[in-house]
């Protein structure tokens, strides 16, 4: 299984930030979009449609875990829990 920091090297990866919109605001992962936790099972298919691998995260992991869940649920592939925005960046520097 490859890791966070192999997946954030792919070209056609898609950085999700499942936070709040003003959590999202205040800081977030370069390029990442911004699709709170309470919107992504009725964007579940806007989300199976995105470049793959799909790169989940939010504050702690915990957010971005269960929105890892819904979408495996509803059959959206290549969907991966980043952990949390410290998580994603301690990736990109080692």
């Amino acid at each position: 299984m490859k890791t966070i920091k192999e997946l954030l090297r792919d070209q056609n990866a898609t950085v999700v930030d499942v936070r709040s919109e003003e959590e999202f605001n205040l800081s977030h992962h370069p390029g990442a979009i911004n699709i709170p936790l309470d919107q992504v099972q009725q964007r579940a298919d806007e989300l199976g449609s995105m470049s793959k691998p799909l790169i989940l995260y939010c504050r702690s992991g915990n957010r971005s875990g269960i929105a890892q869940a819904i979408l495996k649920q509803l059959g959206v592939l290549e969907v991966y829990n980043g952990g949390g925005l410290e998580d994603m960046a301690q990736s990109l520097k080692k």
